[in-house]
């Protein structure tokens, strides 16, 4: 990969000209980053596709291409990326349903509006992966008529697409109405009853690890079930007969969906899998009696998932805060909570309490000052990052707390040039202080040459436009490609350099 050309070919003010010259010379690299330019031109456009058309499926997706500007025939992956965006014609469709590569084929199955020639083309293709994939994104008549397709891999995708019907959903899950299965993946390929080593060193081997089949063509049936109940669509009553089943993943899988009755909520609490027992922690299905019974699972994971449910009443979530390893993050609950417990949680004795509401970005100026005030430097932490603080408030959380709340003041949308510069004189040095500071908007040349003797906050501060010019054009020759790729792409790097850079036509 050419690091300097792949950095130019973003570089926001690469002059159009210089933009043709790189497309004359792009490889797949550098035409990955050409597609995703604001400014380049539908011409542009399509020489970028005529010189790599893999880079279609991007301008496509990004509506720079018109069914006008393509040739199915010479460029099918052009083609396809159209149709995935349901801007192609009817008759590519037709012409790449023919394809021999299985490939096209499969990514034909996906897209949208495919007529219904071409559809009955792929639900009859001889490589059962087209198939599968047509029946992962078919209507509900085209699913309802892949459920009962012979192959097991078929069904498997049926039973994750959304728009299967509910009815042929609750038959996935048992199989009764449905054609008995004849087929599946593993005994495509051997003999039965085969079970597919977990460390299997055959290097062309693609079946999953635990794949079996003595007939029964058992594990395509089970990731079935597995996916009927990862599916919305699924009735309630058709998911929740797996509550005591024997297989983890499948009851792993129902703890998860939000329709659940309480009963089964109830069942799912006691399973012996803390894995089931997390996902059901964070299910906003589950009712307060419930909670309160899960805030005291010591299971792996429980409690911290738990927080995150949009249900769990505050003085539980404040009592799993202490050591629940909830981490930095806004929670559902807080980020809810009413005007009235936004105050009582600010003046809360608890500081885990003050800690999970700071992360809210839109409190009111009054408790977002007392909150940065506070003397506890994880409250402080987490209030550090809110808009609206002024310059003496940042640096007073730094005098008193230091190196444990100094990323989080640089990471401030309003911190200004001079607190920056003060985050980089501090000592000891922190190095996601100086990382952060590298990509603040404020920062100046001063702190950006503090960053650039850090090795991480380095290929940051090489893309930051304050950097002065002639040192943007000395990173060019760095050993760390990742500096040199930022340098190309700074926005401040001269002219000059960039004429130098890009190959002469």
């Amino acid at each position: 990969m050419n690091d300097l050309l792949c950095g130019l070919a973003a570089n926001t003010a690469l002059p159009s000209e210089l933009v043709d010259r790189l497309i004359a010379v792009a490889d797949d690299d550098i035409a990955a980053d050409l597609a995703g330019r604001a400014d380049l031109s539908h011409a542009q456009a399509i020489a970028l596709v005529s010189r790599v058309e893999e880079s279609a499926e991007r301008l496509a997706y990004e509506g720079r291409l018109t069914a006008a500007d393509i040739d199915p025939a010479a460029q099918p992956h052009a083609a396809l990326a159209l149709l995935l965006e349901g801007a192609g014609r009817p008759e590519w469709a037709r012409l790449l349903a023919a394809d021999p590569l299985v490939e096209r084929r499969e990514k034909l199955a996906a897209c949208p509006g495919l007529p219904s020639d071409v559809v009955e083309s792929l639900a009859a293709d001889s490589d059962i992966r087209v198939v599968a994939e047509l029946a992962l994104y078919a209507t509900p008549d085209t699913a309802t008529r892949l459920a009962g397709h012979p192959h097991a891999e078929v069904r498997r995708a049926v039973a994750a697409n959304e728009a299967t019907p509910p009815t042929v959903l609750a038959a996935l899950t048992t199989g009764e109405g449905l054609p008995p299965v004849q087929r599946c993946l593993v005994c495509d390929r051997e003999e039965t009853p085969f079970a597919h080593d977990p460390q299997c060193a055959r290097l062309d081997c693609d079946l999953l690890p635990g794949a079996s089949c003595d007939g029964s063509h058992e594990s395509t049936l089970h990731d079935t079930q597995q996916a009927v109940l990862g599916n919305p669509a699924t009735p309630t009553e058709a998911a929740i007969g797996f509550a005591d089943h024997p297989s983890t993943l499948l009851r792993w899988a129902l703890a998860a969906r939000p329709d659940l009755p309480s009963e089964v909520c109830g069942r799912l609490a006691v399973d012996g899998i803390p894995g089931v027992r997390a996902d059901l922690a964070e299910n906003p299905a589950i009712d307060e009696a419930l909670i309160r019974v899960l805030a005291d699972d010591h299971g792996h994971d429980v409690r911290r998932r738990l927080a995150h449910n949009p249900h769990v009443p505050l003085d539980v979530l404040t009592g799993l805060a202490a050591d629940a390893r909830i981490g930095a993050t806004l929670l559902p609950r807080i980020a809810t909570a009413s005007p009235r417990e936004v105050e009582e949680l600010a003046k809360s004795p608890n500081p885990a309490a003050r800690m999970l509401l700071a992360q809210r970005r839109d409190l009111r100026a009054e408790i977002r000052d007392a909150l940065a005030g506070d003397p506890d430097a994880k409250v402080v932490k987490s209030i550090a990052g809110h808009p609206g603080l002024s310059e003496a408030q940042l640096r007073t959380m730094v005098d008193r707390h230091g190196v444990q709340v100094l990323a989080k003041v640089a990471a401030n949308p309003d911190a200004t040039p001079a607190l920056l510069e003060y985050v980089t004189r501090h000592r000891p040095p922190v190095q996601k202080a100086l990382r952060e500071v590298a990509r603040h908007r404020n920062a100046t040349a001063p702190a950006l040459l503090v960053c650039l003797a850090d090795r991480r906050a380095r290929p940051i501060a090489a893309g930051h436009p304050a950097l002065p010019p002639p040192v943007i054009v000395e990173l060019l020759a760095d050993t760390d490609w990742q500096v040199v790729q930022a340098a190309a792409a700074n926005s401040s790097l001269p002219p000059a350099a960039m004429w130098d850079l890009v190959p002469q036509l």
